[in-house]
């Protein structure tokens, strides 16, 4: 109870936070994470494909068709709600103590939430394009059931607009995160274990007050932060509304 009084003291206090959530956030959502005993990457795939390797570029263009079974099957998720985070996060920013999320995660969970200022560092699964003509599709129109590669009116690929493997972050995304989290008095990591960069790194450009991580397992910035709790995080949002 101790850290989580020094936690609500904080917020308290700041004016200027900025959140920086991973996948850790949206698994009470219903929403696998990555690298826990039930996460994507410890999934069987039809294909004997490790995960990691289906959700590349290079197995996007040599093998469409089992590349969007698997992403149909196991990256998006349509009827996942935004969850008691989510929310809490939303309503910091109605009060007006938040400056920006930003966030691994692609699943718009924060925007459904009520989140209007939210940097998507791996993309959404809400955006698509045609990768011949480049027209935007809505994940309404380019999902299926029988999970078959999307097609534009031009005839082209309809790819997500979501960061694979082998490709590089929007420079735009990365200049808007680090610009949020070089400004912030308090930067909360939630639901990241802070292992795939360049992402991970950005933790170094806060020069705050409140350095915040949430997180069921111990990260690599465990030892510099003011407040650490490993827990879930429903339970910690939870204790602070109270």
């Amino acid at each position: 109870m101790e850290k989580i009084d020094k936690l609500k003291q904080a917020i308290k206090e700041s004016n200027k936070i900025v959140v920086f959530s991973g996948a850790g956030l949206s698994t009470n959502s219903g929403i696998p994470d990555f690298r826990s005993a039930d996460g994507l990457y410890n999934q069987e795939t039809k294909i004997n494909i490790r995960p990691e390797e289906i959700i590349s570029h290079s197995f996007f263009v040599s093998n469409p068709d089992d590349f969007f079974s698997f992403y149909f099957d196991k990256m998006v998720y349509k009827d996942a709600l935004p969850n008691i985070a989510h929310k809490y996060f939303a309503k910091l920013e109605k009060e007006g103590k938040i400056l920006a999320v930003v966030t691994q995660n692609i699943d718009n969970l924060h925007q459904m939430a009520g989140s209007k200022k939210v940097i998507e560092l791996h993309g959404s699964v809400e955006r698509n394009y045609c990768m011949k003509c480049h027209k935007f599709y809505s994940l309404d129109e380019v999902y299926n059931e029988k999970h078959l590669i999307p097609h534009c009116s031009c005839g082209g690929i309809i790819k997500p607009d979501v960061v694979l493997y082998e490709e590089n972050l929007d420079e735009n995304a990365i200049m808007q995160a680090l610009d949020a989290i070089s400004n912030a008095d308090m930067l909360i990591v939630v639901g990241t274990s802070l292992t795939v960069y360049p992402a991970a790194s950005f933790v170094k450009y806060f020069r705050g007050r409140h350095l915040v991580l949430l997180n069921k397992s111990e990260t690599r910035y465990d030892d510099i932060a003011e407040i650490t709790i490993h827990d879930d995080i429903k339970n910690v949002i939870e204790e602070l509304e109270k």
